[in-house]
């Protein structure tokens, strides 16, 4: 089994050692995504929206789209931070939406109010 390696160049992945995503098995998993970016905004749904951001670009660099994310994990330091985040996540996975799961946790930064996870399916490989 072939095993590719995606790196994005986040300040965390040098420091921590891991990579953005691990395309294996026919399958993208794409690790915990905080906003990018020297500025990170405050508010939640910016956050989350940088997030989206992120995770898309990883996708799409291993063939995919969210159309092909099967499933999502959301790590919220504050769960009633979660339901404005919403219709951001709605929109991204719109009609073809993965299992989710939502955890409330601490994350790697108190500045950070959201993480998302994804795995999904290469293309062709149902």
């Amino acid at each position: 089994m072939t095993i590719t390696r995606i790196h994005s160049g986040g300040a965390f992945e040098s420091k921590i050692g891991y990579c953005r995503a691990v395309i294996a098995g026919g399958f993208v998993h794409v690790a915990g995504t905080v906003a990018a970016g020297p500025d990170v905004p405050e508010g939640v749904v910016e956050q989350c929206a940088s997030a989206l951001d992120v995770v898309r670009t990883a996708l799409a660099e291993a063939g995919c789209r969210f159309s092909d994310v099967v499933r999502v994990t959301y790590m919220l330091p504050d769960r009633s931070e979660f339901e404005p985040c919403w219709p951001l996540l709605a929109e991204a996975f719109g009609d073809n939406p993965p299992v989710a799961t939502m955890i409330e946790c601490g994350l790697i930064d108190p500045k950070y109010r959201i993480e998302i996870e994804v795995t999904a399916m290469l293309p062709g490989r149902e």
